[in-house]
């Protein structure tokens, strides 16, 4: 049964490790340290760690680095890649899907072997990465095999040890704010780990907690990034039917919209990132016969990277020693993760397909060419200016905040393809 919670129940636990420093481990770590909980951050990285150490952030989050600097210089925060005895521990590793489109659990893995060994029972363990219906339970599984003196329930009178999912629910850009403000699930495996963990949460969340058992927890992560991937491919797949049918799509949808119980999303080159782009796999995995329509918008999203090179390739197919600026990598506007990138896919396939054609990028939140682009000799990063200035076409895939400084007499008499409907 779901219920709410403020966060209200006494806090006990005053160390907790975070194993994994990446754009929700760090930022997690980081808001505890900040709210007097002493954190220590575990990661494989060498460079992250000594990063976080001197107090910086190894990637772009507005906010973010003035916690860490805090947090380091308070000594409330370090970094180290062995993962220590601690009240708490929360596990943010990597799940990231294989070829069968099945999740990756081996990070998850490693983190169990990592804590099984400092646990002596009561502490709590959660899961936060976002993960395929039970694999709080499998999590639990590995550290029970290889701590059989533990238990979950205490029964046989094994030291329980609290097992919980709580999965993120942040935009990058906002992470920090809406780790504060934003309503958090928390599932247990038993209603003790679920109340233990909405405590610790509510050290800092000021938002709804609201509990549930672990696997609708991680459910529900699931089912709002296919939400909201189902809703993207009908924007997607009509912006394929609105070409074909010689229709603005972006005057198609404005008009639709005016409806009052219509809300078409805008259509795009595909989708990216870390969630929206593998998250409805999981759930297939989970239920292949029931789950249809949340595979075939999975698949409606990713075949339009390669309708965006269809178009690409008529456009230069009359044109000798052609130069295609390419707007923008990351997966979203105003940062610079290509995690899943449709726009990296993009031009990697342009770039394969065309070897004569000369690519010239132009991804302002980059400072080098992510490693499937970088061995292409036709690739080249430069500033946007230069990109549009030396291009028969140019294609927009992101519509970052700085393109909109492109002066529109500089694309006259190019071929323009526009992903994003940013120029109308």
């Amino acid at each position: 049964m779901l219920t709410s919670s403020k966060g209200d129940n006494a806090n006990p636990v005053h160390t907790v490790a975070v194993v994994g420093l990446g754009y929700i481990g760090l930022p997690t770590a980081a808001i505890l340290a900040a709210n007097g909980i002493d954190v220590i951050g575990v990661d494989v990285n060498s460079s992250t760690v000594a990063a976080v150490n001197n107090g910086d952030v190894p990637f772009v989050e507005p906010d973010l680095g003035i916690h860490v600097a805090g947090a380091v210089s308070q000594g409330r925060l370090r970094a180290q890649r062995e993962t220590p005895r601690a009240d708490a521990y929360i596990v943010a590793v990597p799940t990231p899907f294989k070829e069968d489109k099945s999740a990756d659990m081996s990070y998850i893995a490693a983190a169990a072997r990592a804590i099984a060994p400092q646990l002596s029972g009561g502490e709590l363990v959660i899961l936060e990465s976002t993960s395929p219906p039970g694999s709080t339970s499998r999590l639990a599984a590995m550290i029970l095999d290889l701590r059989p003196d533990l238990s979950i329930d205490g029964q046989d009178g094994k030291p329980a040890i609290l097992v919980a999912h709580c999965p993120e629910r942040v935009l990058q850009g906002r992470i920090m704010a809406e780790l504060v403000n934003n309503d958090r699930v928390v599932g247990g495996l038993t209603p003790e780990a679920a109340e233990a963990a909405a405590a610790l949460y509510g050290v800092f969340c000021q938002g709804e907690i609201h509990l549930t058992d672990a696997t609708t927890a991680e459910m529900t992560k699931l089912v709002e990034n296919a939400y909201r991937d189902v809703n993207i491919a009908f924007a997607n797949e009509l912006s394929v039917i609105s070409d074909h049918l010689d229709i603005d799509v972006w005057e198609l949808i404005r008009l639709a919209n005016h409806h009052p119980r219509v809300d078409i999303l805008s259509p795009g080159p595909g989708v990216g990132g870390h969630c929206i782009a593998v998250d409805p796999w999981f759930i297939v995995a989970a239920d292949p016969e029931n789950s249809s329509l949340i595979r075939t918008a999975r698949e409606v999203n990713d075949s339009k990277p390669g309708y965006v090179v269809d178009q690409l390739q008529k456009a230069v197919v009359d044109i000798d020693h052609a130069v295609i600026a390419c707007l923008g990598l990351a997966f979203k506007a105003n940062i610079g993760d290509v995690r899943e990138s449709p726009a990296v896919e993009i031009v990697r396939r342009v770039a394969t397909l065309q070897p004569d054609v000369e690519i010239l990028l132009a991804a302002p939140h980059e400072v080098q060419l992510p490693q499937e682009l970088a061995a292409f000799s036709n690739i080249r990063l430069v500033e946007t200016d230069q990109a549009v200035e030396a291009a028969h076409v140019v294609v927009l895939l992101v519509d970052h905040d700085i393109f909109r400084e492109i002066d529109p007499a500089s694309l006259e008499g190019k071929r323009i393809i526009d992903t994003r409907g940013f120029w109308r």
